[in-house]
């Protein structure tokens, strides 16, 4: 999926707005960005990296090379990079920042507010725009995953400190309680877990094709595995005394 990219997800969402009513979000923005508390709710969300709301009027959109479109509407992007699935990353902004996203979303096109659930997640899915590249400099590693390894760092770069300058016995102890300090940051890098069985079906229907276009970035085939020498019997078969009735 090119929304994917490790444990990352990518997610790019276009809304029109009514031009007389773009106002009243440009008011809403300057509120939220005075009173940062209103968006406690998304801090509080640690498996999101970043969520970001842009207004677009129509006659910010580029015209190089053709004439300017003429747009009815104004436009609402938001961007964000969270771990997880599409359904948890919904329900989490919903469940922790009902109020806030009503306001941030107030003056979009049939926005049918962020609870009941079920309209918001139709909203959202009719109006996503998928993600043609995504790079992610740390695919195999979730937010959390890179702040626990900093953590981790700043703790081996101490200890090598530590050993220069303690004893056997005191270092031994500052070694202890630094590992039991980080117990729980030491994560497993790699692919997040599959989230669903249709994706990753059409993952793998699509690997062939796309091998076919890009030889060179095919992985290599996995080995064949040893043919077993000739004459000798396979493992756990019966010897032929007793293989016959008797």
């Amino acid at each position: 999926m090119s929304n994917v990219s490790g444990k990352a997800y990518a997610m790019n969402v276009v809304t029109p707005m009514r031009p007389p009513r773009t106002w009243i979000n440009t008011f809403l923005f300057m509120v939220t960005r005075s009173m940062p508390q209103t968006l406690a709710g998304l801090l509080g969300l640690k498996f999101i990296h970043f969520a970001r709301w842009v207004m677009i009027r129509r006659a910010d959109w580029p015209d190089f090379g053709q004439p300017r479109d003429r747009l009815r509407n104004d436009y609402m992007l938001f961007c964000s990079n969270f771990n997880g699935t599409w359904d948890q990353y919904i329900d989490a902004f919903s469940d922790a920042l009902p109020g806030g996203l009503d306001l941030l979303w107030y003056s979009s096109t049939k926005y049918p507010h962020s609870i009941p659930i079920t309209p918001f997640k139709n909203y959202i899915r009719a109006n996503q725009v998928d993600t043609d590249y995504y790079y992610n400099a740390t695919p195999g590693g979730a937010q959390r995953d890179v702040k626990s390894g900093l953590k981790v760092r700043r703790a081996l770069l101490q200890l090598a400190e530590d050993h220069q300058k303690l004893s056997p016995d005191e270092f031994a102890q500052a070694w202890r309680k630094a590992l039991v300090s980080l117990q729980n940051d030491f994560g497993a890098a790699g692919d997040a877990p599959v989230a669903s069985n249709d994706t990753a079906a059409a993952d793998r229907n699509r690997q062939p094709f796309v091998d076919a276009a890009w030889p060179s970035a095919a992985p290599p085939p996995p080995p064949a595995p040893p043919k077993p020498a000739a004459g000798k019997a396979k493992t756990g078969a019966a010897p032929a005394s007793a293989a016959k009735g008797g």
